[in-house]
């Protein structure tokens, strides 16, 4: 008794693996692009109200430190220091949430290992 493909899967051997490489490289050419997008992108966060505004790249960079004159307090330094880490780690988070939501979109939620 032969074993039986499911329809669709049979008689195309080569072809089909051909048309399956060119679909591959075809995703991995528009990640590449998307991801080259994304490292140009700004995200910006801020915190404290705003007395301190952090703007990091795509590429995961502090791009710059904006800090409002009347929150530097000599006697509360590390009030400061915790609004910089604040701000920085939540525009740090939106790049990188976004690159996530950005990549399964292309990949339709497909985790290859390397591709991306």
């Amino acid at each position: 008794m032969k074993a039986r493909l499911p329809q669709g899967f049979g008689g195309g051997g080569p072809s089909n693996l051909q048309q399956l490489a060119r679909q591959a490289q075809k995703m991995q050419e528009e990640m590449d692009k998307a991801n080259q997008e994304l490292e140009e992108k700004e995200y910006s966060a801020a915190a404290g109200g705003g007395a301190v505004e952090v703007v990091a790249t795509g590429k995961m960079e502090l791009k710059s430190i904006s800090i409002k004159p009347e929150v530097v307090d000599p006697e509360d330094v590390e009030m400061l220091s915790d609004l910089i880490i604040a701000a920085t780690n939540e525009a740090l988070r939106a790049a990188a949430t976004d690159k996530t939501e950005t990549m399964e979109k292309l990949s339709g939620g497909l985790n290859v290992p390397g591709l991306f």
